[in-house]
């Protein structure tokens, strides 16, 4: 039969399978780790602007809180002019918020016709005011008396006057035993006086008419929202510290200037590095599983199977991390890919050392000729000798591995006990502002928050040298060394946060009382 006018013999068509790689790990590492790492230089930054050890501006501040209050448009805020009331209160960032003063007055026995005692109204220096009136002073008084029997008694409020005498009294009547009734919910004896001095020489009187029987107990609870010119989220000493958050019974500053130091670095070595890591792991658990693939391979051919149905086969097995890429091996030998080439794929998408040296010898072993079977399991023994050689790596180093996580923990625990216990014994010897001497012994001024983040530095420091030592020792990897000293300096940042940033050790005002008087006095 003649063959027709323009017929054409078929070509075969060859497709190359070289498609690009889907595999993004290196991508998100460098996301993660950029992004971290700006944020990470932007916590050091605003560290930098908020201690002294870089900028002092002249009038006392952060250099973060001048620039903040000069840009938003703050009334009378000069960075070289310590700031007053005035000029805290027109910026956001220095505003300050009253803090309560309390005192708690529990007297037993007393006689008719009753006590009094002295205390102080605190409030801020006059000098300290600029141009605005000292912000109102809130008192409140509550009380409560117990005797053997139910009868009327007074309490008197005393305000002194500009020579310190007693005048304006503030005075409610009440009864002993006192209890809350539907009737009469709320306690009689109480005094509020919505804008107290802020003064000493203020007094307080329990009366009641002579004859009458003891009272068993008297208390009295008096509260002051006093001021004392210090900014909410500042210290006496002008550092920024932040609001205060409240985590359970924990009152905790984590927006402290010197925090910014241990979040700056964690930022910088700790997102990208748990990231690489977690998928060298994975690549580990892989390659684990791989020796025994190439082995149960082998065997399969061995038993007469063709490539292709072996590797079908063995993709409904379990191989743990390997599962996946089994089954895509299997899925191109589908597609008539050679065998060779889906090697080759499979060692491009791994990339790890181990794969690639297997594949290799199998590529070299076969071109040499012989059977593969025997290839198979030469090169599935030669992976499972090396993993078995990383393995025994690991656990001939886990024990200095806890050696430096133990000199770390100790280095760590001293610290602590310094900053718990010595810093506030030698503050607490000379607690003003100037030296003091005793004798030809001069004793200066201590600032425990100065040692306190000479400390944190020196944590800090340890953290990072340590950790990642210590990871570099274990894996080789610079990824883990980083992970390590993310984690030591996690474990610093908690520890000092809960322990050593105590109020008292940064500088916070703490409630001093209403200083009152030694002693009781009999009011007639």
């Amino acid at each position: 039969m003649a063959r027709r006018r323009g017929s054409r013999k078929k070509e075969k068509i060859r497709v190359e399978l070289d498609l690009p790689k889907s595999d993004k790990t290196r991508s998100i590492f460098w996301a993660i780790t950029i992004t971290s790492s700006l944020i990470g230089v932007l916590c050091l930054g605003f560290w930098a602007m908020n201690t002294d050890l870089i900028f002092q501006p002249a009038n006392g501040n952060p250099l973060f809180v001048n620039k903040y209050c000069s840009m938003s448009g703050a009334q009378g805020f000069d960075s070289n002019l310590p700031p007053d009331y005035a000029d805290n209160e027109s910026c956001w960032l220095t505003k300050e918020r009253p803090l309560t003063q309390t005192w708690v007055i529990d007297w037993a026995g007393v006689k008719p016709p009753g006590l009094g005692q002295e205390f102080e109204v605190p409030g801020m220096d006059p000098n300290r005011l600029g141009t605005l009136s000292h912000p109102e002073t809130e008192l409140r008084m509550s009380c409560n008396a117990v005797a053997a029997e139910s009868y009327a008694f007074s309490v008197t409020i005393w305000e002194p006057d500009d020579l310190g005498q007693p005048q304006n009294p503030f005075k409610v009547q009440s009864v002993t035993n006192w209890e809350p009734t539907e009737s009469d919910p709320e306690n009689p004896c109480t005094i509020v006086i919505p804008d107290a001095k802020t003064a000493p020489g203020w007094e307080v009187h329990v009366q009641y008419d002579r004859g009458l029987p003891n009272m068993k107990s008297f208390t009295m609870i008096i509260e002051v929202d006093s001021y004392d010119g210090v900014p909410n989220y500042m210290n006496n000493a002008s550092f920024f510290l932040g609001p205060e958050v409240e985590v359970g019974p924990l009152k905790l500053r984590p927006f402290l200037f010197v925090n910014f130091f241990g979040y700056g670095f964690l930022l910088i070595v700790f997102p990208g590095a748990v990231y690489w890591d977690k998928k060298m792991k994975t690549l580990s658990a892989l390659e684990q599983k791989f020796p025994d693939f190439l082995r149960d391979l082998a065997e399969f051919w061995k038993g007469g199977l063709s490539m292709t149905l072996a590797v079908r086969t063995l993709a409904t097995s379990e191989y743990g991390a390997l599962n996946y890429e089994v089954r895509k091996m299997s899925d191109q030998l589908s597609w008539d890919v050679a065998f060779a080439d889906v090697l080759d794929m499979f060692a491009d998408r791994v990339g790890t050392p181990l794969v690639t040296r297997a594949i290799s010898l199998i590529h070299e072993a076969n071109k040499a000729g012989g059977k593969i079977s025997d290839i198979l399991v030469t090169a599935a023994n030669d992976s499972r000798e090396i993993k078995f050689l990383e393995l025994e790596r690991i656990r001939a180093i886990a024990s200095y591995i806890a050696v430096i996580w133990t000199s770390f923990f100790v280095f760590l625990g001293v610290i602590v006990v310094l900053s718990k216990v010595f810093i506030p014994a030698i503050s607490s010897s000379n607690s003003g502002e100037e030296s003091a001497q005793i004798g030809n012994m001069v004793i200066r001024a201590i600032d425990p928050l100065f040692f306190l983040v000479v400390f944190f530095y020196g944590v800090s420091a340890q953290a990072v040298g340590n950790g990642i030592m210590a990871g570099l020792m274990a894996t080789g990897r610079l990824s883990s060394g980083c992970k390590h000293a993310g984690l030591m300096l996690i474990c610093s940042i908690l520890a000092f946060n809960v322990i050593c940033f105590t109020p008292d050790l940064i500088g916070v005002p703490l409630d001093d009382g209403l200083n009152p008087g030694l002693a009781p006095f009999i009011v007639t």
